[in-house]
């Protein structure tokens, strides 16, 4: 409601029916909007470009605006702003957790988290059998709500058969760039007595960053074993779990 006043008193109610609410910028052909200016009395100082063109002789139209297009010349307009800001684009944390097992078999060397390590055995598996980037890809999907990696490369289908992992980690990856989510932090650990992870952490870590776009600050790799208990402290296999946090829009 507008209102007439006289001191801090309020002397009437202004009829709003021809009446609209100007927003900056405001558009006009530049040599028109020069021209006016040029004419615009130097001594006055003009509410607006319409203003100025209006006094000028020319014609100005109403164009419908967007009451979401502010015009920020005072410190608090900047503050509303940067308010509307965060709560349109408000994100919601969500982790995930995966986990992967192969076997092992014969072979020179292995692939854990991107990097190939030479080794007197290699990891039985439909793909490269990176057991840390299926945990991985795993984690991601499952922060996503979107399945498993055998539900978007499933071991039957001979297009995967010896593929490089870090296709699927990318996919997943990607699948969060898609809903507008982005990476967090994502942290492996390979369960194994064999081979030493310790010397190819490093290399690990930072293959994972390159692929995920993360910071290096942001992938953790350890390893660990279980004192020679189960099937890994029996050489059978390598285990690897993952747990991956994500940003998403929130609904």
């Amino acid at each position: 409601t507008l209102k007439k006043t006289s001191g801090d008193a309020i002397t009437g109610t202004v009829d709003r029916e021809h009446l609209w609410r100007a927003q900056t910028p405001q558009a006009f052909r530049r040599d028109r909007l020069e021209a006016a200016w040029a004419n615009w009395p130097s001594d006055q100082t003009p509410t607006d470009d319409c203003a100025v063109v209006e006094a000028d002789g020319g014609k100005v139209v109403v164009v419908e605006g967007d009451a979401r297009l502010m015009k920020l010349t005072f410190p608090e307009d900047f503050a509303m702003a940067e308010a509307l800001i965060a709560a349109e684009t408000r994100m919601q944390t969500r982790v995930g957790s995966g986990f992967d097992a192969h076997r092992w078999g014969p072979g020179g060397s292995v692939w854990l988290c991107g990097v190939e390590i030479p080794h007197d055995q290699t990891l039985i598996g439909h793909s490269d059998a990176d057991a840390g980037l299926h945990a991985l890809t795993d984690a991601i999907l499952g922060a996503l709500g979107d399945g498993d990696i055998g539900d978007h490369f499933p071991p039957t289908d001979p297009k995967w058969k010896g593929a490089s992992s870090d296709r699927f980690l990318e996919y997943a990856a990607q699948k969060v760039t898609a809903r507008g989510g982005r990476m967090v932090h994502v942290d492996v650990t390979l369960i194994c007595e064999r081979p030493k992870v310790k010397p190819h952490r490093q290399a690990m870590r930072e293959r994972v960053a390159a692929i995920l776009s993360l910071p290096l600050d942001a992938v953790s790799v350890k390893a660990t074993t279980t004192e020679a208990m189960g099937f890994t402290g029996r050489g059978e296999g390598l285990a690897a779990q993952a747990v991956a946090t994500i940003e998403l829009p929130a609904l």
